[in-house]
């Protein structure tokens, strides 16, 4: 969900409609800075906290044992039908809500352990049995884990270590100095059992496997340019008034070369729409997983053994090193406002994130750089302006908004900063609600004694409490006046510069056989270099994604001096086909039926997606009527459907009329 909730924007819209025309219009005037300023004072503590309050106990952040123990036990459920992945993943649920360092998560770890070792991830399994010995395992459940483990050893061609830990686990269970359980004494048999196969692996040892692969592909040949950073050398930064800032081809390019390798700058993963595992059924919670329980929020790996966030459950990382950058990066601050962010939208959590990895002091040194006094520094479009404007504009890129003073392109915050917000083109309402939600944000952050944190400064939890006391109600610091103006720009940049980070995501059936993929928007993104293309309906490039690095190849030979285009997919030619489907559709079933909404939601985001607007509109319209009807006015379609239609009409109209 890109924009705050339905309920918000609401809230919003009756805040804007209730000021006086004067005030209207001095706000839609205003400049970022005196936006964020006079937005602090519009901003009622009580009325606005109350509602942001309400609306965020919808959203599940928080540690909670109960959600924990219903997702456990339905892990075991599935595990004892064999759905070893699907308990997997609801082992690693029930971890993210439970407290570290309780018997409570080392059980879950265990537990997962079990399903990875059948699923034959026998170190994932080693490092979920660690994870659960370092949480304070219990003693007495503590043989089969050792057993396990050394089953794992073994596996993995590690026969001296199996052996020392049949050998611990043979004391452990002699220690009790009683008649051994029925459970015991099993775990022995096997224990004797492994102990022969260790003997005659070390007899007979396995012949080493030969690489998989054959003969390696030739490694591509990659000249980094000088001027861009993460591009190739066969293209050339440009600019001119009509096509802005843009890519061109400085050489030949074949079909299939790579173009452009770069990491976002700055990535969030879109939550999604939520899953039913294969082989579960209705609980009575709802242990149902989305795209958050399926990928490292950090760098978007696919999570197989995730390692939960230590104060919520709603992040989850691929492994204790991804959940220690992420932490000391951006997380520490992020964790305890996950309800208020999730509820506000990844446009507002975005702009959170890119002003606390750029820093307090980059951002603050940006801000003041875009007050100065010169009319050409002020903003990106005056500059742009200024660019074109001048006679004697040389194809270098020294003076393009973006650049550094030695004319180069790198992903920067410098470049970030520099994309443009076309903040006079958003409409007035649009502008109140990004002011009003990152207001909200900065105040809450403040309250919340996290203002040393923001700034990366160091700061007593005492003198936190009592800088915030000092403030009244309406007040933010100076400083957080700072990066609330640097979060509205990046907020109303993302209209135009976000970067849908997608991937092909497999549907299981409930035997464990892919029977389908499809693709799925996983993030959104900055990529400062990627932004610099210009969109066609004819594209010459392609881009796919890995983790939080896209690849830009070229699709068809380029000349020297043609432009580079990206395009959102073949959109037209999709649309042509869902229209054909929709008219044998409608024979078949009617046109008022759910069968005709589901084409429509098909065909809405397509459109949505060619930025085809009046017919989007007009598609997301008649689909939203229909499966209101069928799916009621809260499903998961109709919130996607109404989220389009709010971006659709807030587009700038630069934009528009390009379409």
């Amino acid at each position: 969900m890109a924009l705050p909730v339905e309920e918000w924007r609401l809230h919003a819209a009756r805040g804007w409609a209730a000021l006086e025309p004067a005030e209207r219009e001095r706000l839609a005037a205003a400049p970022l800075q005196d936006a964020v300023r006079l937005g602090c004072g519009l901003l009622r503590p009580e009325a606005e906290r109350a509602a942001l309050w309400r609306l965020s106990q919808r959203e599940t952040a928080g540690k909670d044992p109960r959600v924990a123990r219903g997702c456990r036990e339905e892990g075991n459920r599935l595990f004892g039908r064999r759905r070893y992945r699907a308990a997997a993943t609801l082992y690693s649920q029930a971890a993210s809500h439970e407290l570290p360092g309780t018997p409570e998560i080392s059980i879950c770890f265990a537990n997962r352990s079990a399903a990875l070792f059948h699923l034959g991830y026998f170190e994932v399994c080693l490092e979920d049995i660690a994870r659960a010995e370092s949480h304070g395992y219990p003693d007495r459940l503590l043989p089969k884990v050792l057993l396990r483990k050394a089953e794992c050893l073994l596996c993995l061609g590690r026969l001296r270590d199996a052996a020392d830990i049949l050998g611990v686990l043979e004391k452990k269970i002699a220690m009790d100095g009683t008649m051994a359980s029925p459970t015991e004494q099993a775990l022995l048999k096997k224990s004797s059992q492994l102990k022969i196969k260790i003997r005659e692996r070390e007899t007979c040892p396995e012949p080493p496997r030969e690489a998989c692969g054959g003969i390696q592909r030739q490694s591509e040949i990659w000249e980094e340019n000088d001027s861009i950073s993460g591009a190739s050398s066969s293209l050339s930064l440009r600019f001119n008034i009509e096509r802005g800032r843009h890519l061109v081809a400085s050489q030949d390019i074949l079909p299939g070369q790579s173009l452009v390798k770069e990491e976002a700058f700055v990535s969030v993963l879109c939550a999604g729409e939520s899953l039913l595992l294969p082989g579960s059924g209705e609980t009575a919670l709802d242990t149902r997983v989305t795209n958050a329980d399926l990928y490292c929020h950090r760098c978007l790996r696919q999570l197989l053994a995730s390692v939960p966030c230590r104060g919520c459950s709603y992040a989850k990382y691929c492994s204790q090193d991804c959940a220690d950058v992420a932490w000391e990066q951006y997380h520490r601050t992020e964790c305890s406002l996950g309800a208020l962010l999730l509820t506000l939208g990844v446009f507002c959590h975005v702009a959170l994130r890119t002003v606390l990895l750029a820093g307090f002091a980059e951002v603050s040194r940006l801000v003041e750089w875009s007050h100065s006094g010169d009319e050409n520094l002020r903003s990106p479009e005056v500059r742009c302006k200024h660019l074109g404007e001048s006679p004697d504009m040389r194809a270098g890129s020294r003076g393009i908004p973006g650049c550094n003073d030695s004319g180069q392109y790198q992903n920067s915050y410098q470049a970030v900063f520099n994309l443009l917000p076309h903040a006079e083109k958003h409409s007035p309402e649009h502008k109140f609600l990004c002011m009003l939600s990152v207001v909200a944000i900065c105040k809450q952050l403040q309250e919340a004694g996290l203002e040393a944190a923001v700034l990366n400064r160091e700061s007593s939890e005492k003198q936190s409490k009592q800088k915030t006391r000092e403030k009244t109600s309406d007040e933010l610091s100076p400083e957080l006046m700072i990066m609330a103006e640097a979060m509205l720009r990046h907020v109303l940049q993302l209209q135009c510069n976000a970067q849908a980070i997608t991937v092909m995501q497999e549907l299981e059936s409930g035997d464990g056989a892919v029977v389908n993929k499809k693709p799925v928007r996983l993030a959104t993104a900055f990529f400062p270099v990627l932004s610099l293309l210009n969109h066609s309906c004819c594209p010459n490039i392609s881009v796919s994604f890995n983790g939080t690095a896209a690849t830009v190849r070229a699709s068809q030979p380029i000349p020297s001096g043609q432009e580079i285009f990206h395009c959102y997919g073949s959109w037209q030619e999709a649309a042509r086909h869902l229209e054909r489907s929709i008219e044998i559709v409608e024979l078949h079933h009617g046109p008022s039926s759910v069968e005709i909404g589901h084409e429509l939601f098909k065909l809405a985001q397509i459109l949505f997606n060619g930025f085809a607007v009046s017919e989007a509109l007009s598609t997301i319209r008649r689909a939203e009527e229909i499966l209101s009807v069928h799916c009621g006015p809260q499903s998961t379609q109709i919130q996607e459907l109404r989220e389009m239609k709010a971006c659709l009409l807030e587009l700038p109209r630069s934009v528009l009329q390009r379409t």
